[in-house]
């Protein structure tokens, strides 16, 4: 797989950290035919929970979080890339974004047991599609 790359917009809301508040998410989005290609938690604050939401398709996205009520800030943007594994492929992505002077602001990275990996990278706003370009999009 040669490695691919595609600017995403991402949309994120906070909640009351309970214990299966992702799961309830997820599945309502799910049971609402929303694809999602990534997603993330982290905790934010002493009580509260950060969802990060990357959909296929905005327009759906927000059409059901309106359904439900749901409070969505975004969009936002990033990159995502999927390629193949092998020693040292982030750092690549990362050098060839440097030696542009395209400044990273966050990563979240994972590979699979067939060899290859889907990364997730946030700029500054504005900055994603210089960061597609010069990652060949």
């Amino acid at each position: 797989m040669a490695l691919r790359v595609r600017t995403v917009e991402y949309y994120y809301a906070r909640f009351q950290d309970e214990r299966g508040k992702a799961y309830e998410l997820l599945a309502r989005l799910a049971l609402e035919g929303i694809d999602i290609l990534a997603f993330s938690a982290v905790p934010f604050g002493r009580n509260h929970a950060e969802f990060t939401i990357f959909p296929n398709s905005a327009d759906d996205l927000l059409r059901v979080a309106s359904k439900l009520g749901l409070k969505l800030t975004g969009p936002q943007h990033a990159c995502l890339i999927n390629g193949d594994d092998h020693l040292g492929a982030f750092a690549e992505i990362h050098k060839t974004l440097g030696d542009a002077g395209v400044d990273i602001y966050a990563t979240s990275g994972v590979t699979d047991e067939s060899g290859h990996y889907g990364y997730v990278i946030y700029f500054k706003e504005g900055d994603h599609e210089r960061a597609a370009k010069v990652l060949g999009a």
